[in-house]
């Protein structure tokens, strides 16, 4: 998806559209992947996301699917939620007889004040609701997967809220697409999840669900190790970039643009996506006083966001301010030496990707000592340059004291011959 095109990307809200629930301007930070226009203009928005029209709201999702119709009235509706998906741990959908009437066990809401009566009646529990739309068939399924964790957890409150039905909360919580998931504890938002993501929205479930509740005379106390967290968040990295979605995987323009700016000048630096945690993305921009993303920030100090960045690029002040990404023979040096005993391998101590490297995990926790691992996957550049560096071609890779040691096969001569754990301790 490519960059807004006209005025400034800091200071952008979203443009009324008569009828349509949209973002409310007091916060400017644009829905994403949504470009502005002037009243009265369609908005187009490039890439795999959605187009508007004064018609008809189209979408396509990554599988080709028409999703939106034309509606009676002049005017766009929520679109689907760009990238969404549907996965759904259980294996499939429920049988339809049995999904609709789960289904139609899920309470409804049909007013703001109905909403506001849940809140308060719901105050010392977990309320999740689904902000859904009639037309959009993720959102179905998604009630469907509802249904399910409703049975599952009956200490939780699971409801639905037509989205284009009841505008007021809508526009008041920011829903720019379907389905959108908020969870809620004494009367207060806790968390958001965007699109048709069952294992995430269990996940989020079970979490929350198991937290129990806090009192509103914790409020300050939360506020305060917020504070805390975004604190440590910043200061994570000599070069923090705050962003929606991963380097690999963009998911907004602006992120897209940062990413490619901070490449060009080779500039070192960690991301955190702030789509993976509503906490953060909301108590960052109080933090630092900046209301959209992406945020850059060097040794914990806010710099700004994309503008900013485009003009300390145009100034040739950006490369005096962000460290520089060392050359990748020196990075490979201090990675092979990051520990005494470092395996390069496909996944990690919890989670192997591939029979190799379990088995090496296995037969290094078998010895007892300690190690850390490098998940080749995340980093293409030195998985391979670790090859030639190295001048071996496959994974797993064991270095001890920056030495390479083997792969799998060595490392299972070596306990064999008994020769394993004396190396491991630097004994030979």
């Amino acid at each position: 998806m490519t960059a807004m095109n006209s005025g400034s990307q800091e200071a952008r809200s979203g443009v009324p559209r008569p009828g349509r629930v949209r973002a409310p301007q007091r916060d400017p930070e644009p829905p994403s992947g949504i470009q502005s226009h002037p009243a009265g203009f369609s908005a187009r928005c490039r890439g795999p996301f959605w187009d508007f029209s004064g018609s008809a709201a189209s979408a396509q999702a990554g599988a080709g699917l028409s999703l939106a119709q034309p509606l009676s009235s002049p005017r766009p509706r929520l679109h689907p939620a760009a990238g969404t998906r549907l996965l759904l741990s259980g294996g499939g959908s429920m049988a339809a007889g049995a999904a609709e009437a789960a289904v139609a066990a899920l309470e409804e809401v049909g007013s703001a004040g109905q909403f506001e009566e849940l809140l308060r009646l719901k105050a010392k529990s977990l309320l999740v609701v689904h902000f859904w739309a009639p037309w959009a068939p993720q959102c179905a399924q998604m009630n469907e997967v509802m249904a399910e964790l409703a049975k599952e957890h009956p200490q939780v409150s699971f409801v639905k809220l037509e989205a284009e039905g009841v505008p007021e909360v809508s526009e008041k919580y920011e829903i720019s697409s379907v389905p959108t998931f908020l969870f809620f504890k004494n009367s207060q938002k806790i968390d958001r999840l965007d699109g048709a993501h069952a294992p995430e929205l269990t996940k989020k479930v079970q979490r929350h669900a198991s937290s129990g509740s806090f009192p509103p005379s914790a409020n300050e106390h939360l506020k305060e190790d917020l504070n805390l967290r975004l604190k440590k968040l910043t200061h994570a990295a000599p070069c923090m970039l705050f962003m929606k979605g991963t380097p690999q995987e963009p998911r907004c323009g602006f992120s897209k643009q940062m990413v490619e700016i901070l490449h060009k000048h080779n500039i070192q630096f960690s991301s955190f996506d702030i789509f993976s945690d509503e906490e953060v993305r909301q108590g960052l921009k109080a933090y630092s006083n900046w209301p959209t993303y992406p945020q850059l920030y060097v040794s914990g100090e806010l710099i700004g966001g994309l503008d900013i960045i485009k003009e300390l690029e145009a100034s040739e002040e950006l490369d005096t301010i962000c460290p520089k990404a060392p050359k990748l023979e020196e990075r490979l040096k201090v990675l092979t030496n990051k520990a005494s005993v470092m395996l390069f391998m496909k996944g990690n101590k919890q989670e192997a990707k591939c029979g190799f490297s379990k088995q090496i995990l296995e037969i290094l926790n078998s010895t007892g000592v300690e190690y850390e691992t490098f998940d080749i996957l995340e980093d293409e550049e030195v998985r391979q340059g670790l090859k030639a560096y190295s001048n071996w071609p496959t994974y797993p890779q064991l270095y001890v004291k920056g030495e390479l040691v083997g792969g799998l096969d060595i490392v299972k001569e070596l306990k064999e011959n008994g020769e394993l754990l004396p190396i491991l301790r630097g004994e030979n």
